[in-house]
């Protein structure tokens, strides 16, 4: 394959500094939606990222939250979060990232996750598993829902939110509890890392989730969505789990989908 990856890591490092220095000066932050910011802190991280890879990759496709785009007939895309926990970087708040994903022909090869504040750097690559800090990642041995972490978000541009609240308050009672970060991207980092072992969330976007998923199953994880299907990049929905508790959760989402008690 050739060297996405090192290009995608020092990408997302340079970006993860910008957002760092940023974070100390006063922010100038806009709506997009109720609830939903964008900060400059997110449009110039994007702008670099897409000046880079357009440097380095011209003829590949680039999706972008704030709408950074490059059109192409490549059969590459790379998916592009600028700053994944936007709320959070708000209110200073030290849970965000970079997250960088690359899909050929609709199926991702390589992902990079940034955490500033922390300095950890994800990465992983199809067939070469994933890696945090140059360490190699591997799921929760985890074998019971009642013995698992778990973790959720509530996206404000989501309208099932009700439906979300059923499933956090059952897996509430089910597990050792749920976590509620605010930043996708990490949180199937951390699936991939075994400190979670499950996630979820209903409303996501493709550059959310491209690089943690990659990360997930390069660990040795399984990610689908909540009824079980395949998992779509394109699609809104993402469970992700150690493999392990993954049929545990399912049911759980099945009953509450089915109007059933669990």
């Amino acid at each position: 394959m050739p060297d996405f990856l090192n290009t995608a890591l020092e990408i997302a490092r340079e970006a993860g500094a910008l957002l760092a220095e940023l974070s100390t000066q006063p922010l100038d932050i806009n709506y997009k939606r109720r609830a939903d910011l964008v900060t400059v802190a997110d449009r110039r991280s994007e702008a670099l990222i897409v000046v880079r890879l357009r440097e380095r990759f011209p003829d590949h496709a680039i999706v972008a939250e704030e709408g950074g785009r490059h059109e192409s007939s490549s059969a590459y895309c790379w998916y592009v979060d600028p700053l994944d926990g936007t709320t959070n970087y708000a209110h200073g708040f030290p849970v965000y990232c970079v997250s960088l994903g690359l899909a050929h022909r609709g199926e991702l090869i390589a992902g990079v996750v940034y955490d500033p504040t922390r300095n950890d750097t994800y990465a992983a690559e199809r067939g070469g598993g994933a890696f945090l800090n140059g360490q190699r990642l591997q799921v929760s041995r985890t074998e019971t829902l009642g013995e698992s972490l778990v973790a959720t978000g509530f996206p404000p541009f989501a309208t099932n939110h009700d439906l979300n609240v059923q499933f956090y308050f059952r897996f509430t009672e089910l597990s050792h509890g749920i976590r509620r970060a605010g930043s996708a991207a990490l949180d199937l980092c951390w699936v991939a890392a075994g400190r979670f072992e499950g996630f979820w969330e209903l409303k996501l976007n493709p550059w959310d989730k491209a690089a943690g998923v990659l990360m997930v199953t390069e660990a040795g994880g399984q990610v689908s969505d909540v009824r079980g299907g395949a998992f779509n990049l394109l699609g809104d929905d993402v469970f992700a789990s150690n493999g392990r508790v993954h049929t545990q959760m399912l049911e759980v989402f099945a009953a509450i989908l089915a109007g059933r008690k669990v």
